[in-house]
């Protein structure tokens, strides 16, 4: 027990940061108001209606109890990976990240009928689609599966080579 609590600390540490971060921008910004800070970084006021990179934004609402369902199901599926496999650090990291970052963007769609974004790169006239650290969280484990899978098949193939 005291591993996957410890696993649901770092969900909840990243979904108080991110809850947090996008209260003050909220609070501290008007909507699309841009706080320079960098030549390709700003701090900038969005609402996303939709999923990443603004997918399905432009739908009639339904869309926002949609990527609820979906967020609340991962939840669920990563909760029982999190149970089940506690002695896999860095596959419970990443499942921690993503927990943490769709529990973060599914209190923003249930408060506000969307997510909240305050990051914002670009370079010259392209931009990136603004994102918050829910986003990044979820980014952040993403990419930790990615790399704990390359370390098992690893592992796997040198356990194949000894035999």
């Amino acid at each position: 027990m005291g591993r996957f609590a410890g696993w649901l600390l770092l969900a909840l540490v990243l979904v108080i940061v991110d809850q947090l971060t996008k209260a003050y921008f909220d609070s501290h910004l008007v909507y699309g108001e841009r706080w320079h800070l960098l030549p390709f970084f700003d701090f900038t006021l969005l609402y996303n209606p939709g999923a990443a990179f603004s997918f399905l934004a432009g739908g009639q609402g339904w869309q926002r109890w949609l990527f609820t369902a979906i967020a609340l199901g991962a939840a669920v599926l990563i909760l029982y990976l999190l149970r089940r496999n506690t002695g896999q650090p860095l596959f419970c990291a990443a499942l921690a990240c993503v927990l943490g970052g769709a529990v973060g963007n599914v209190i923003d769609r249930i408060l506000h009928g969307h997510v909240v974004d305050f990051l914002l790169f670009y370079w010259h006239d392209w931009f990136f689609p603004a994102f918050n650290i829910a986003d990044v969280a979820i980014t952040c484990g993403a990419i930790l599966l990615v790399l704990d899978e390359l370390l098992r098949m690893r592992r796997e193939r040198r356990a194949a080579s000894v035999r």
